[in-house]
């Protein structure tokens, strides 16, 4: 009688993976060659620092520019770049390396956990994501010479090629020693390059194909690259209208930065509305934020970017198929649409176990740093949602947390990175098909 081999999950696959490149840029980092300032680190924060660098987050026990050598530096951006390709590329590695299919349940955990829709040839696969993702940093990167080189000379090349990376795969990581994008606050060219770069890296590599081959034919794109491009343009200009007036103008609550020219104003509304999706880069102090704005950057954390790109969280494209379905379920209608189209019965259902998992695990890291910690309720919520998206902002609350906090963010910032409803199906996955079909059981809800 022969046996079936049992081979490791295709998801099981990703989490080591990733588990492996963490570890081996945690030791890395540990070295004394990567460390200055006041080194040695303890493993805990070089493990912290490599996890947020591989999972492109933006936590950071102590400010990258005054903590870690060139080559620590070095270290970080590298595990910026490998994490930001890292879930299509390993995906695709898997498929030529162990030269078999990958079936339909695991392509729709791995995809449709990130919002794919399916693997196609693998080689090209990597070579437009290669490309596409080298061409953007390498155009950031020259556009933001432009304005570093005149500042901080030589070095400013440097400062571009590390920010357009970092900005890209959604990082959040700076070289700048001076409170990530503060200096630049009243520089708004600097802000609406690093702006449009966060915007190309988050928007996702399937939607960049799609423009590429139908150009400005917006009538010729699928239905998902309108979807993500109306969603994304929606989400940055209502962000920015309402950081505007509640941050840059007298009426709103706090109005710190009432006193900016409106250059700068409109500016930093911008990359405000941009930056928590989920980017990690702050141009302004959130501290300094009302309750309303803190509010909007945790709705806007935990919505994310979009699939099959560098940004975390619960994904755009989620969120709208969540929002069409409450509006369809109102009207009493069977079917959610989507501009004119219906939207599957088992995407609904998808998109309600992704967010739902996520605000499961959110929820369980928000009491127990709760418990290690004695944190305003408030800053617990922004510094576990941020992990979780993988976003990187934070109310100045990392350094100061004890080992136990950080462990916690580590495997928020880890499961969020390869997605919580692929951490879920792992935990959860069948060892064998069932073929019994159970009667069905009545239950009111709502």
């Amino acid at each position: 009688m022969n046996k079936k081999k049992r081979h490791l999950p295709i998801v099981a696959f990703l989490f080591l993976g990733y588990a492996v490149l963490i570890l081996f840029g945690s030791l890395l980092l540990s070295l004394p060659a990567a460390q200055k300032g006041d080194a040695p680190y303890s493993y805990v924060d070089c493990l912290f620092t490599s996890v947020s660098a591989t999972c492109v987050t933006g936590l950071v026990p102590f400010d990258t520019a005054l903590s870690w050598s060139l080559f620590g530096q070095i270290t970080i951006i590298s595990l910026i770049q490998i994490g930001g390709l890292g879930f299509m590329t390993v995906i695709t590695l898997i498929y030529l390396f162990f030269g078999k299919r990958i079936g339909l349940h695991d392509q729709n955990i791995l995809f449709s956990a990130q919002g794919g829709f399916g693997i196609g040839d693998a080689v090209p696969l990597i070579k437009r994501v290669f490309v596409m993702t080298f061409s953007f940093e390498l155009i950031g990167a020259l556009l933001l010479m432009w304005r570093f080189v005149p500042l901080f000379g030589k070095k400013g090349i440097y400062f571009a090629i590390f920010t357009s990376i970092s900005a890209f795969c959604n990082a959040g990581f700076d070289v700048f020693g001076t409170g990530s994008l503060s200096a630049f606050i009243n520089d708004p060219a600097v802000l609406y390059i690093i702006s449009a770069i966060i915007v190309s890296g988050g928007i996702g590599f399937l939607v960049w194909w799609d423009i590429i081959k139908k150009r400005l034919h917006f009538k010729k794109y699928t239905l998902y690259s309108k979807l993500v491009l109306l969603s994304n343009a929606a989400l940055i200009l209502g962000g920015a209208v309402i950081f505007y007036i509640c941050e840059f103008t007298d009426a709103g609550t706090a109005g710190a930065f009432a006193d900016m020219p409106l250059k700068s104003k409109i500016a930093n509304a911008v990359f405000c509305a941009v930056t928590p999706r989920t980017a990690g880069f702050m141009s302004v102090d959130m501290t300094r934020f009302g309750g309303a704005s803190q509010f909007l950057c945790v709705v806007l954390m935990f919505i994310g970017g979009n699939s099959c790109s560098t940004a975390g969280g619960v994904k755009v494209s989620t969120f709208v198929v969540l929002l069409s379905n409450l509006v369809a379920s109102s009207r009493g209608a069977k079917e959610a649409k989507l501009l004119g189209r219906k939207v599957p019965t088992a995407t609904v259902e998808l998109s309600s176990a992704i967010f739902l998992s996520y605000l499961l695990l959110s929820s369980i890291a928000v009491i127990l740093i709760g418990f290690f910690e004695p944190l305003a309720f408030d800053k617990t919520v922004f510094e576990c949602i941020s992990a979780i998206a993988t976003v990187g902002l934070t109310l100045n609350v990392t350094p100061s947390l004890c080992a136990a906090s950080k462990i916690v963010l580590i495997l928020l910032m880890y499961i969020g990175r390869l997605g919580a409803f692929a951490f879920f199906e792992l935990i959860f996955s069948k060892r064998q098909k069932e073929y019994i079909s159970l009667p069905e059981g009545k239950i009111m809800v709502g």
